[in-house]
């Protein structure tokens, strides 16, 4: 059995403002879009927590300190690699909030969420982003082809 995989990393931030709002984007992606944090692909070389420092700078003109990884998404694609997303979380940042060509920045009460114009199955990674018991959001495709979402 192989020990190795393709595998395509990525980074999500929640950002919080420490009076209840969370920076949200409207991405304007067709393979997920809809309003959720600021993130991007992990660059060759790059480290983990440089990307998502980078990735949210260019979608938010923020730049943020101290991201603690609180969990992971993962799936497997249809090209058979590994996707892997690395969710972060902070409170501190500089800088003044600019949407980008990703996507419209905005703050929005973090309670209000549920009801915006969200990708499909965003609420359960919002979970893994504010319980301390998850860790991990994983889709896993059964055989008659639909998803299901185990969040460990």
């Amino acid at each position: 059995m192989a020990r190795e995989e393709r595998a395509v990393f990525t980074n999500m931030c929640m950002i919080s403002d420490g009076a209840g709002n969370v920076l949200v984007q409207n991405r304007r992606s067709k393979d997920w879009p809809g309003i959720t944090f600021p993130g991007g692909h992990v660059e060759p070389g790059e480290s983990f927590v440089q990307s998502v420092i980078r990735e949210v700078y260019e979608e938010t003109g923020l730049t943020i300190q101290n991201p603690r990884l609180c969990g992971v998404k993962q799936f497997q694609t249809e090209s058979g690699a590994r996707y892997v997303v690395f969710l972060y979380r902070t409170d501190t940042f500089s800088g003044e909030v600019q949407s980008s060509d990703e996507g419209e920045v905005f703050w929005v009460k973090k309670e209000d969420l549920p009801s915006l114009s969200l990708p499909v199955n965003f609420l359960p990674l919002v979970q893994v982003f504010d319980a301390e018991e998850l860790t991990e959001c994983y889709y896993e495709q059964t055989p008659q082809g639909t998803w299901e979402i185990h969040l460990m």
